[in-house]
């Protein structure tokens, strides 16, 4: 995988091409501009809360500037209506989104999935309808810091090329898993292509060259050019063995049928949100399975290291320990992101730039 644009360094300088901003004034600046493009105070506040902890910690790319893509989306402009269960049993429901962006319709699923795993001890939900999902480990932590174990699929639009194939046919497809330790969550979380779409939108904004390997132009042919690799496609994760990202890309998007994300508009390439949320004490006393991850985790950690590594992390420790750190020293913003976004807030008073 690519790492995220920036995303260790952005909190600890401050290029002259970036403003830094406090979370209160990158939240009030986000949930502004989403509400000038037609969110409601309810939705802007649910998904600008998912962006600046993205921002937080350290996904540079899936902070603020996704809501310049979220206003050049089509379905922005498009009719929204309520989300609702269109099908239940005690131990599961598919979930039409309403057309609303994924930042809220998948929050707001995530909550129904949570009351329905404390009932049942498990749940099982699908949902389709809706589109822009975030992170998968935003909705995972919700889950794990209620004692549940989550698994979480995401299928998508065509914007990846099957391996071997010249046009995009597949999503970014993430999947992530959440346990419970009593000490935080553990929480992977994992995309299946070579680079996500909101990294190389903004890498095309801001005219930045992209890795070798994880984009063809439209002719199938490599490119580091972003603007190239929008008009053709990502390529899935995996280098030599690009065929397992393919695989797995593939699987996902099949289980996005499953959560419906062929019934609004009859396409089998489309957007759904797979949820699998359990109790752990269906299988072992909930005690004891925390108290053996735990144990897990110490002898992982403890692993003799190899010259030159200064320790073995586990899944999610740094993106926790940026946020704790971006809470204290605030955020880095692109200044033509943040240009941007003022501009669509009509530059109302109260943000300030370092």
């Amino acid at each position: 995988m690519v790492p995220a644009l920036g995303a260790d360094a952005m909190s600890r300088h401050q290029p002259s091409d970036a403003v830094r901003l406090s979370i209160a004034e990158a939240t009030a600046l986000g949930t502004r501009a989403l509400e000038h493009i037609g969110y409601s105070s309810e939705e802007a506040a649910a998904t600008c809360a998912h962006l600046v902890d993205a921002a937080c910690c350290g996904y540079h790319f899936a902070g603020l500037p996704r809501i310049l893509e979220i206003a050049d989306d089509p379905r922005t402009k498009e009719a929204r209506q309520p989300i609702r269960v269109v099908r239940e049993t005690p131990v599961s429901m598919l979930v039409d989104g309403g057309n609303h962006i994924g930042y809220y319709a998948i929050y707001k699923t995530a909550l129904m999935a949570i009351d329905k795993a404390k009932q049942a001890g498990i749940a099982l939900v699908g949902l389709y309808n809706c589109a822009l999902s975030g992170r998968n480990t935003y909705y995972l932590e919700l889950i794990a810091r209620e004692n549940l174990a989550g698994m979480l699929f995401s299928s998508a639009w065509p914007v990846v090329a099957p391996e071997g194939g010249a046009r995009p046919m597949l999503g970014t497809n993430p999947m992530a898993i959440a346990l419970p330790t009593g000490n935080g969550p553990l929480i992977f979380d994992m995309g299946t292509a070579a680079i996500m779409r909101g990294e190389l939108a903004l890498r095309s904004r801001l005219n930045k060259e992209l890795p070798e390997g994880v984009a063809i132009d439209a002719n199938g042919l490599p490119t580091r050019d972003p603007h190239e690799a929008l008009k053709g496609s990502i390529l899935p994760f995996g280098g030599v063995d690009r065929h397992k990202g393919y695989g797995l890309s593939l699987t996902i998007q099949a289980l996005g049928l499953l959560a419906g994300a062929s019934l609004p508009r009859g396409r089998v390439q489309d957007y759904a949100q797979l949820f699998v949320v359990f109790s752990p004490g269906l299988l072992i006393p909930e005690d004891q399975f925390k108290h053996d991850i735990n144990e897990l985790i110490k002898l992982i950690k403890a692993t003799p290291l190899r010259p030159g590594v200064d320790e073995i992390r586990i899944p999610s420790e740094r993106a926790f320990r940026e946020r704790e750190r971006a809470r204290k020293e605030g955020l880095l913003v692109d200044r033509k992101v943040f240009e941007a976004l003022k501009k669509m807030a009509s530059a109302q008073a109260g943000i300030q730039a370092e």
